[in-house]
């Protein structure tokens, strides 16, 4: 694996209208094809944890950008 990889998860228990789901899909992918060049090569999963009470685009973008910045961040180094 050269590059990173996406996967979505958004089921129909937090968002009832597909229309909804696929926006949220749309948004992040779209985000994430930006992004793509910075990131590691790993798998990213995004699965939906909670309903979004307004469902901003703006405000999800955002969300999603905060969580990709931190997996580029490196974290604190481990002694074995």
């Amino acid at each position: 694996m050269t590059t990173a990889r996406l996967g979505l998860v958004v089921g129909k228990k937090l968002l009832k209208r597909a229309v909804d789901r696929n926006r949220v899909k749309r948004i992040v992918r779209e985000q994430f094809r930006l992004r793509r060049p910075d990131l590691p090569a790993c798998d990213i999963i995004v699965r939906l944890a909670a309903k979004p009470a307004p469902l901003d685009g703006k405000l999800l973008a955002d969300d999603f950008l905060a969580l990709l910045d931190k997996l580029q961040r490196p974290g604190p180094k481990r002694n074995q």
